[in-house]
């Protein structure tokens, strides 16, 4: 479209050459003039306007926002990840990962929230939970049997005993018994969970040290973090989703996965089955403070 009004512009320079020569008072016509009038409007449109707004938001809400797709592209325009394009249109829905959130002049107290309401959600794995308390709602990582009507606590206190906490509970992982099963793991306190919130996932405390919890994560692999790092008890629901059966091409597709390029490359030492020891463990314990920074 600009090619072709830059052409009509030149075409018009061209024609209106040897009147501009003959008569000298005329103004003259400058190329960018030209392009101006022949063009009257933009074939480009800013970055500003393609940004996903959602990630830009400060108020919580808890109602669905529209997103735009990415195809695997970043701001530049370039793929940085292959495979994703297309789908089917999704909503997100603000997920509240920090699950001590204290409501105003309720500070240090624990609270009670009721599931309202288990559903899918399409830009994760595990389902997602609303739950309603005091003046609020937000959306929270379902656990394995959290059904609609339960209730469920989360408390910050550290006691002298270990509590009996119940599945869906949130607690600091310091006041939880050895050998608990958990999801959703800080590993820095006021920073909201960054581990373990996939489908079916779920950690195990090994033991308690000085102030510090060693938590082993899904993968074998072993943190050391805070006691007052916030856990969620149990294991994430949707517990099936390894076993779902694509069926056909076309469905993957609908989730926005691309095909591979069907190139057919030559196995290396990269593949098939090693016995590996365990990696280090990763300690955290000693990051500081989330008000420090």
């Amino acid at each position: 479209m600009s090619l072709s009004s830059l052409t009509r512009a030149l075409r018009s320079l061209s024609l209106t050459q040897p009147a501009l020569l003959s008569s000298q008072s005329a103004p003259p016509v400058t190329l960018l003039a030209a392009v101006g009038q022949c063009r009257g409007f933009l074939t480009t449109v800013s970055l500003d306007q393609n940004r996903t707004l959602w990630k830009q938001m400060e108020k919580y809400t808890i109602k669905p926002m529209g997103m735009k797709k990415t195809g695997g592209r970043d701001h530049t325009g370039k793929i940085r990840t292959h495979g994703i394009g297309g789908g089917h249109k999704q909503r997100y829905r603000w997920i509240d990962f920090q699950r001590l959130r204290y409501e105003p002049g309720k500070d240090g107290r624990a609270f009670d929230e009721k599931v309202v309401e288990v559903r899918y959600d399409p830009c994760r794995s595990a389902d997602i939970a609303l739950v309603a308390g005091g003046n609020r709602k937000r959306w929270l990582i379902a656990t394995e049997n959290m059904q609609v009507g339960d209730l469920i606590k989360t408390s910050g206190v550290i006691g002298r005993m270990a509590v009996s906490a119940n599945e869906g509970d949130a607690y600091p992982v310091g006041a939880l018994p050895v050998g608990t099963l958990v999801n959703n793991l800080e590993i820095q306190p006021g920073r909201g969970a960054q581990y373990i919130r996939a489908a079916g996932t779920s950690g195990v405390l090994l033991r308690k040290v000085n102030g510090t919890a060693i938590v082993q994560l899904p993968s074998k692999q072993q943190v050391q973090i805070l006691e007052t790092c916030m856990v969620t008890v149990g294991r994430v629901s949707n517990i099936d989703h390894n076993k779902r059966i694509i069926g056909k091409a076309g469905r993957n597709r609908w989730l926005g996965i691309r095909p591979s390029s069907g190139l057919w490359q030559r196995k290396g030492g990269w593949a098939g089955r090693k016995i590996r020891p365990l990696p280090p463990m990763k300690n955290y314990a000693n990051l500081p403070s989330i008000s420090a920074q």
